[in-house]
């Protein structure tokens, strides 16, 4: 049986949308792909959990910096409070039932807030960074990350040093109690974070929906997660 995966959109006053290449990836990953919509509840999220195998948690804008106890910042971007809401309850609810999660890029940003941890609201205000906002391609593979050995982020891709592509201007700070830092960037940006305590909980900074088809780190990312939910 194929593992169901619950997948997050972007949320719009009137629509919610999702980019091809998250749902594309599950499928040849070996997954079903089904996309969470607006307005979900505990009840709903706690039914959504028991009826899938795994959440993947995808990019978007900023995240309300008050769920870390922070004013926002001039530089803090647009947010989208109901996104904000829905995904802190995914995350949690699934944590709770051990089931694998997936985030990207501002998923890994909300997957360590709902669980404790805080962010830089703008690293290039607050910190001294290399280019994050990469003006290439989405499929160009820009900046390099390095990982630790003992990583499941490592054991993945079968090497502790790769590239990445980059479009974030938020970073986690603070990582979440009982989530580990196993990337970062040359300028000390955290790259990826993983649980210590789950089978299957990581986030990437970086988007790996956009060079699956070229790079065999991203594919590799993918497939782990879904062989995840599989429980394999």
């Amino acid at each position: 049986m194929k593992p169901i995966v619950a997948i997050t959109a972007n949320y719009e006053e009137e629509s919610a949308s999702l980019k091809h290449s998250y749902s594309e990836w599950i499928l040849k990953s070996g997954g079903i792909p089904v996309i969470v919509p607006f307005g979900l509840g505990e009840e709903e999220v706690r039914k959504l959990c028991e009826v899938t195998h795994g959440l993947l948690l995808t990019g978007g804008p900023d995240i309300d910096p008050g769920y870390y106890g922070e004013e926002p910042l001039p530089e803090l971007g647009r947010i989208t409070p109901e996104r904000d809401g829905l995904e802190v309850l995914l995350v949690r609810e699934y944590a709770a039932a051990g089931k694998p999660i997936f985030a990207v890029c501002r998923g890994e940003q909300v997957l360590n807030v709902a669980l404790g941890g805080s962010l830089y609201q703008d690293i290039y205000s607050q910190c001294r960074t290399l280019q994050h906002s990469q003006k290439a391609p989405r499929s160009h593979l820009s900046h390099r990350v390095r990982t630790e050995e003992d990583s499941m982020v490592a054991r993945i891709a079968g090497t502790t040093e790769f590239k990445v592509n980059s479009f974030h201007h938020q970073a986690v700070k603070e990582p979440a109690p009982g989530m580990r830092v196993t990337a970062k960037s040359e300028d000390g940006i955290v790259e990826a974070i993983e649980s210590e305590s789950h089978r299957f909980v990581v986030g990437v900074q970086w988007h790996p929906e956009d060079t699956a088809g070229t790079d065999d780190v991203s594919r590799k990312l993918f497939e782990a997660f879904v062989k995840a939910c599989a429980g394999e």
